[in-house]
């Protein structure tokens, strides 16, 4: 499968400078990229390549990192929900080392292209979100991971628990409907685009926010 995503994301997807984030390129989507083909042979979330994207979430992760390098810095980073790898491309850029938990094969496997592609390395990590914090992690960036209620609904227990053995939480997202605001602290807005934007958009603001 993984050598499979891998050349049909090359031949299908654009190597593309990010919006706002010149130094970061990423293969992404474009109208004839023939995802629809990959939607027939999948059911439920795993239909959705939402590692063909940069997402406002991530994108404000990764404003945040350039802004503020001195908070990851010679630390680990686990870019939680990867998809496009984009949040842990940016950790890395900024100094940290960086490890990615994506469930998508396809998603695996752009990570792995994202990485290359931007001289970065990214080890890739299985993650289980009904269980234990993962050990050796210093900070969990997680760029838009409250995209539906049923996510939601275990990633913040999770991330309550990791937070609660001391592992920096931060989270990205443009206020979707079911991000917990009621238990997050806003610490920095971005200018970011999103899905479904025009491709040199920036009108659309996300935070990047802390657990209370």
């Amino acid at each position: 499968m993984s050598h499979d995503a891998t050349a049909f994301i090359k031949a299908n997807l654009q190597l593309q400078a990010v919006p706002g984030l010149p130094e970061i390129s990423l293969y992404i989507a474009h109208s004839g990229s023939r995802l629809s083909h990959l939607a027939k042979a999948k059911t439920g979330d795993a239909a959705a390549p939402y590692w063909a994207y940069a997402w406002a979430g991530g994108l404000a992760l990764a404003h945040h990192f350039r802004a503020h390098p001195e908070l990851i810095a010679g630390r680990t980073v686990l870019d939680l929900g990867a998809g496009s790898g984009l949040v842990g491309i940016a950790a890395t850029m900024a100094g940290a080392t960086a490890i990615a938990a994506e469930i998508d094969a396809y998603g695996r496997a752009a990570i792995a292209l994202n990485a290359t592609a931007n001289c970065c390395m990214i080890d890739l990590v299985e993650i289980d979100l009904d269980g234990p914090p993962p050990i050796d992690i210093a900070v969990i960036a997680g760029g838009d991971v409250f995209y539906n209620a049923e996510t939601a609904g275990r990633m913040l227990p999770f991330l309550q628990r990791c937070h609660a053995v001391g592992i920096t939480v931060l989270i990205g997202d443009p206020q979707r409907r079911d991000l917990p605001v009621d238990q997050l602290v806003p610490i920095a807005s971005y200018a970011v685009g999103d899905v479904g934007d025009a491709r040199q958009t920036t009108q659309r603001q996300a935070s990047v926010y802390r657990l209370r």
